[in-house]
């Protein structure tokens, strides 16, 4: 990707609101929708349907530990998305569920496990598969 002086510059990166789920009917809707990839990290859903987009909702329960560790877990699994979302290809909403594990995981092996199930989900684009 370049710029209007010719540089190159990193794939567009920012996570805003319009690229996260916000309301609780559309989390509903995934699971709902039943479509998930367990890992040692996080569960991974896809919503189908209408405005979905490639938009990311972070859920951590109280199993993980307290309101520090739920935060940072979100922040992570947040991060990691945010971080490989041009990978990722289609019409999908992404829900990441937290699992205690993803506090200890090296940085490397957070990554790696979401675009592990990124893979099997059908999430990567056809370059990346």
């Amino acid at each position: 990707m370049t710029d209007a002086a010719g540089s190159r510059r990193a794939p567009d990166a920012v996570l805003g609101r319009e690229r996260r789920l916000i309301r609780s009917a559309l989390f509903r809707e995934a699971y709902d929708q039943g479509r998930r990839q367990f890992g040692r990290c996080m569960v991974l859903w896809l919503r189908s349907g209408e405005g979905a987009a490639l938009r990311l909702g972070v859920v951590t329960g109280r199993k993980v530990g307290g309101a520090v560790q739920r935060n940072r877990a979100r922040r992570r699994l947040r991060e990691a998305f945010r971080r490989n979302r041009h990978r990722f290809a289609g019409t999908w909403d992404v829900v990441l569920v937290a699992r205690r594990a993803a506090l200890d995981a090296s940085w490397d092996d957070l990554s790696a496990e979401l675009l592990s199930l990124a893979r099997k989900a059908g999430l990567m684009g056809s370059e990346d598969v």
